[in-house]
């Protein structure tokens, strides 16, 4: 019986098997079965929901169960058709039209058509939906252009926007964009997270908390289908821990290897696979109230902290210094004339100083490990060592990531004055807006959990998204990086190049621009 030919009973044995597996002590290899890929994750996800999720860490398993209308090509940022086959463009950006693809259905048999990518718009952008309140929906800011949504018959829908909005297209490639079964939604309510039904490659069979989300081949899809019979996703949240379970076979694919563990896989029987992408490591300052409030802290911040040590000593060369809010992966809006802020502790005290800031009390909030955070803790560690170097008195309050995002994006008033945080965009728009402008206080529903704000760079980045010429929303955002770099509301620390490693068993394993992970074309021998 080859692999791919078991019943489902057999293939949740095996994975089964592949569980018990990864808990034993010494090599688990052998024990692992062929057809059954499992993949060592950095943390449990929070839902299955891509409408109601904000981490790569979650969008890593949805994108496997789940497709958008349009997807990004294989290797780039650049989009082409998925569950649409094509779209037209009204004259003036703000009508987008397309058909769809014919005999899709959701995993569970019901039809993939105009009136689902209806519902799912709807379900995120109307409150008087029946169920928006299975939400909430966290990055509907993607869609807050859409005025309305209409299936113009039964393979056709248009989207009306309110202005033109440049992003649009990427952002229905983003996870939040993916399409989901309009009738798991009705029968699940709030529990559709739990019980999730797409169209994709791969279809959702179990979920043990704490344990594994286990996926599997979707034998009905309307593309090319999975190279695995199933996909094990185990959260293994202590980095080590992970590095331990790779080199022993408990796990055949780990993501996001510590930068000093690289070199264990570098020899027979591993694949170290690298990728540079759209990421920005940074830390959030309290700018409304404490030091923070006070540029020129901020500023001093910038200077205080070794970057370069943090980049060549704590990450081992595995990434580069940051020079403002916008990655160099975005090189055609990437501002190359802006230079990092330089090393300079003896400028940081002056800057301290004048601000009447020497001993400052700074509460300093750091994750265990979470989406693109590379070393937290060893990170944070060194952060606040350079910080207590110029006076300021750092206190670390280390948290489980999703307890850390529950405390950090609701904002940070009345409880730190710093945060760790890393984001990985598929747009230069994406992370200024949403984490950047007044409008996106955590009050107003964004993520600048530090509340900055400056009325230009708002202004600059309502005009990027809906500036229709490439070269002037390159010119608006390079305006918005010099700006947003000398008003310092975040440490700028590091883009980093992801990584990931594999088992000699994986074939056709390959990292992507954009940090997600699909596993369709993947096989485990």
């Amino acid at each position: 019986m080859t692999p791919l030919s078991w019943s489902r009973r057999g293939l949740m044995a095996a994975v089964g098997a592949a569980l018990v597996a990864g808990g034993l002590s010494g090599s688990a290899s052998a024990q692992t079965p062929p057809g059954v890929l499992i993949v060592g994750q950095i943390a449990e996800p929070k839902s299955l929901d891509p409408a109601a999720v904000t981490a790569v860490n979650d969008f890593r398993i949805l994108v496997n169960v789940y497709e958008g209308l349009t997807r990004y090509k294989s290797g780039t940022l650049e989009v082409e058709p998925a569950l649409a086959t094509g779209w037209d463009i009204s004259e003036d950006g703000t009508e987008y039209t397309f058909k769809l693809r014919e005999g899709v259905s959701f995993h569970d048999g019901t039809p993939f058509n105009a009136e689902a990518v209806k519902f799912n718009f709807d379900r995120m952008l109307d409150e008087n939906h029946p169920f928006h309140d299975t939400g909430p929906f966290p990055l509907s800011f993607f869609f807050g252009a859409v005025e309305k949504t209409e299936a113009v018959d039964d393979m056709t829908v248009k989207f009306t926007l309110n202005a033109p909005y440049a992003p649009f297209l990427s952002n229905l490639a983003y996870p939040t964009g993916l399409m989901v079964s309009p009738a798991a939604v009705e029968a699940h309510g709030k529990e559709f997270g739990r019980n999730p039904s797409g169209t994709g490659p791969f279809k959702f069979a179990e979920w043990r908390s704490n344990e594994a989300v286990v996926v599997e081949r979707n034998d009905a899809y309307w593309g090319e289908v999975a190279g695995t019979q199933a996909v094990v996703f185990r959260p293994i949240t202590d980095a080590n821990t992970r590095v331990a379970e790779m080199l022993a076979g408990g796990i055949d694919m780990m993501v996001e290897v510590p930068p000093t563990s690289l070199g264990q896989f570098q020899g027979d029987g591993f694949s170290v696979a690298e990728q540079a992408g759209p990421h920005v490591w940074f830390l959030i300052l309290n700018a409304k109230e404490g030091p923070f409030a006070d540029k020129r802290v901020r500023q001093a911040a910038n200077y205080a902290i070794n970057k370069e040590a943090i980049v060549n000593d704590v990450l081992e060369g595995t990434a580069t210094v940051a020079a403002g809010p916008t990655p160099p992966a975005f090189a055609w809006a990437y501002n190359e004339a802006l230079d990092p802020y330089p090393y300079d502790p003896e400028k940081a005290n002056a800057l301290i100083a004048e601000a009447g800031a020497e001993g400052a009390e700074l509460t300093f909030f750091v994750t265990e490990g979470g989406s693109g955070m590379l070393d937290p803790v060893p990170m944070g560690t060194a952060i606040q060592a350079d910080l207590q170097a110029v006076g300021l008195n750092v206190k670390i309050e280390t948290y489980e990531w999703n307890t850390f995002l529950g405390e950090v994006n609701p904002g940070l008033e009345g409880k730190a004055d710093m945060a760790e945080m890393a984001w990985m965009t598929n747009d230069p728009d994406t992370l200024p807006y949403l984490a950047l402008r007044s409008e996106a206080w955590p009050d107003k529903g964004g993520f600048n959990s530090g509340y900055y704000a400056n009325p230009k760079v708002d202004e600059l980045l309502e005009a990027a998204r809906t500036a229709t010429d490439q070269d002037e929303r390159a010119r608006l955002y390079r305006e918005m990086q010099t700006i947003v770099q000398e008003d310092a509301p975040w440490v700028f620390v590091a883009n980093w190049k992801q990584n990931a490693v594999t088992s000699d068993r994986v074939e056709n394993f390959g990292l992507e621009p954009s940090f997600l992970l699909h596993l369709q074309g993947v096989v485990k021998n």
